[in-house]
């Protein structure tokens, strides 16, 4: 698909979708076979999942994502070609716009939701048992790259890895579900329960306004995906820490470096020594720091009237946030007549691990059964995931594209990988959830 030009009206509502005809047609034009079978390795402990509901799916599954292969290949190039940085209200709608009519090519209800710095996305697919809780798949659609990022580092493939900006987070994960959707339309499938895929437009901010979206969805799921990439080995992430983005905002007094020096009062310098005090309230285990932007001043000869930094905080424990945003919040100046102040721009809850997890040991079955081995870790970055997680839903993240380098120059997918995801996400749809909580 070509990007759209334009972006929906805000609040438009889109159920748009080809016939059958057309999207097998489509689908038949752009597929490759490329790879080989995998070997199976044989699965030591795990039980298999319900695939006896689908007999032969397994085999199916491997045929159909390696001719998948390319065609998501392509579209994940075409994707990460539409730069779509956090904030570009235009960029992120055109995405959105894209994103939209792909999804709807493969059976999808697609919804647009406003908002002033991008459009969110839900797409609603039909199980095949209707009267079940949904599976509810979280994404995002925005990137940390600025736009002309392109202009010096092409989405371009070498050595079997895509590289370019936003390839691995996320466009691979967004290309990658559309894809699993399309296998099991070409296999005459549907999901056995409804899924509601989520993509907000503000992720790589903390999801100030996508968090509320993602919660809506929260208490009628039976089961929480994220298609975010995986560790760099394949493993799932199985829990995450949590984090926030904190504002640090001093205010001083202008004056003449020369002249009127003793008159002002530096809010650089200021800001400066509340960065080295912040440094020591943070200096403890479970909590890290990084002082990701810093600002102030206006020109060398004028003592510095305003000054910020902004932070972003990671956690390993819920009592370890909450201690550190108190003292924050308390800060106080160093120098007589400055002011200090803390703003939370956004935050997520810890997501912490569980010994017991049903949905991990649900999914290694799966990937058994696709002759994967496959096993999951918690995770340093937070995401969307931490939302759920943090509530006790069965929750998994790390289902998008292999690779490595996220928000890096080197950040890239290994596409003899995409096939393997494929099968596994169109698995994950077809094949009936365990239980996994008592009101599952």
């Amino acid at each position: 698909m070509s990007p759209q030009s334009a972006a929906a009206p805000a609040g438009h509502t889109e159920a748009v979708g080809r016939t059958e005809a057309d999207r097998r047609t489509e689908t038949a034009g752009r597929t490759e076979a490329v790879g080989r079978t995998p070997a199976r390795p044989p699965a030591v402990g795990v039980a298999f999942a319900d695939t006896d509901a689908l007999p032969g799916l397994p085999a199916t599954l491997h045929s159909k994502a390696r001719t998948l292969r390319g065609a998501v290949r392509s579209r994940c190039a075409d994707l990460a070609r539409i730069e779509s940085p956090t904030g570009d209200s235009a960029r992120l709608n055109a995405l959105a716009e894209e994103l939209g009519a792909g999804y709807a090519a493969t059976g999808a209800q697609v919804r647009r939701v406003p908002n002033e710095a991008g459009d969110h996305l839900v797409m609603d697919w039909p199980g095949r048992d209707e009267s079940l809780a949904p599976l509810l798949v979280v994404g995002h659609h925005d990137t940390v790259w600025p736009v002309g990022t392109l202009a010096d580092w092409p989405v371009e493939e070498r050595d079997g890895a895509l590289t370019g900006p936003g390839v691995l987070d996320m466009k691979a994960g967004l290309a990658l579900v559309e894809g699993a959707f399309a296998l099991l339309a070409d296999l005459g499938q549907r999901p056995h329960r409804p899924v509601r895929l989520v993509v907000v437009a503000d992720e790589e901010l903390g999801s100030p306004d996508g968090r509320k979206l993602v919660e809506r969805q929260l208490a009628g799921a039976a089961a929480v995906l994220g298609l975010e990439p995986p560790h760099p080995d394949g493993s799932l992430k199985t829990a995450r820490r949590g984090s926030s983005r904190v504002r640090l905002t001093v205010t001083g007094r202008e004056a003449h470096a020369g002249n009127d020096a003793a008159l002002g009062i530096s809010a650089v310098d200021e800001l400066v020594d509340q960065l080295v005090l912040v440094r020591g309230l943070v200096n403890q285990p479970g909590t890290e720091l990084n002082a990701g932007r810093i600002t102030g001043g206006t020109r060398a000869n004028v003592v510095a009237g305003r000054a910020e930094a902004e932070l972003g905080l990671r956690f390993a424990t819920p009592e370890a946030q909450r201690r550190t945003l108190d003292n924050l919040a308390h800060l106080t100046a160093l120098r007589p007549g400055a002011k200090v102040r803390a703003e939370v721009l956004s935050s997520r809850p810890t997501w912490p691990v569980r010994p017991a997890n049903p949905l991990l040991r649900h999914v290694r079955s799966l990937a058994a059964a696709l002759g994967q081995n496959l096993d999951g870790a918690p995770a340093g970055g937070a995401g969307d995931t931490n939302i759920a997680g943090a509530r006790g839903l069965p929750t998994l993240d790390g289902l998008g594209a292999v690779g490595a380098g996220p928000h890096a120059r080197h950040e890239h997918i290994r596409t003899d990988q995409l096939a393997p995801r494929i099968a596994l996400l169109a698995a994950l749809l077809a094949v009936p959830l365990p239980r996994l909580r008592e009101r599952a």
